[in-house]
């Protein structure tokens, strides 16, 4: 179903529900966590995972992708994306840090923070919100990139990768670990919700019982977001802040009084 340009799934809340039910809805018993994925998300990588990745396999003398299998890169572990690229086992170490070397370098000032996300931070955590990031960056490259572009504080917690472990993930689920992380860092909440772009996020999120709202700003397919089973797809700052509202208050009016979200 759709209003005001918010594709809603079965799983998602009531549309008729007012858009800012939420802006004067206080946590009345515990906050409502909301996950953030952080490529494609919160930041535009600028084309800078995308050419990284093509300068490593270049700089590595292995075949360079064509651009549309480049972007398909952007969102699964770093060791799963090079295989998809065709780099054989034995190089992923070597690519992986040629990558990261350029990105430390020059991909993270290239980045940049989609507009209006800021202010869209801002206004969760003053209606009483927790924030985290959830993304398949390695932790501190996370922490870097974040402090780069100001956005580090807004979050109570940073969540990514141990490190560039090349070893196969789960299929579709190689997130989920990272979600429980942060559900466990989280000392006391109550509803969650996940914000990303990728399937990966929305598997992670519906493997774990959390709604998953999918924006469409990032480098998901046509289609991809709904498939994976996101419970929104929005498409401007206006409807993600609606749809956190709508999805984190209907998780606290149906759930027994006193009770909180899902278990951490």
């Amino acid at each position: 179903m759709n209003r005001d340009g918010v594709t809603y799934s079965a799983a998602g809340m009531d549309p008729g529900r007012s858009a800012d039910l939420w802006e004067n809805a206080r946590v009345t018993q515990l906050p409502a966590l909301v996950l953030f994925d952080l490529d494609g998300t919160l930041v535009d990588p600028a084309g800078a995972i995308t050419s990284g990745i093509a300068g490593a396999l270049e700089a590595a003398g292995l075949p360079v992708p064509p651009e549309h299998t480049l972007g398909t890169l952007v969102g699964p572990p770093l060791g799963d994306s090079l295989r998809g690229a065709g780099v054989p086992e034995h190089r992923l170490g070597e690519v992986i840090d040629l990558y990261r070397a350029g990105y430390r370098e020059h991909g993270m000032a290239a980045s940049r923070v989609y507009p209006g996300m800021a202010e869209v931070l801002e206004r969760l955590l003053a209606a009483g919100m927790m924030l985290a990031v959830a993304t398949q960056k390695p932790t501190g490259l996370a922490r870097d990139l974040l402090r780069l572009k100001g956005l580090d504080p807004f979050f109570e917690n940073i969540h990514g990768a141990e490190g560039d472990d090349p070893a196969p993930s789960a299929p579709g689920l190689g997130k989920v670990p990272i979600l429980q992380a942060a559900l466990e860092a989280a000392e006391s909440f109550g509803p969650v919700v996940m914000v990303g772009d990728r399937l990966y996020d929305m598997a992670a999120a519906r493997h774990l019982g959390i709604p998953g709202i999918g924006v469409s700003w990032g480098f998901a397919a046509d289609g991809e977001l709904e498939a994976a089973g996101a419970s929104a797809v929005v498409h401007s700052m206006p409807e993600l802040e609606a749809a956190i509202g709508r999805l984190a208050v209907g998780q606290q009016e149906a759930a027994p009084a006193g009770a909180p979200g899902p278990a951490a």
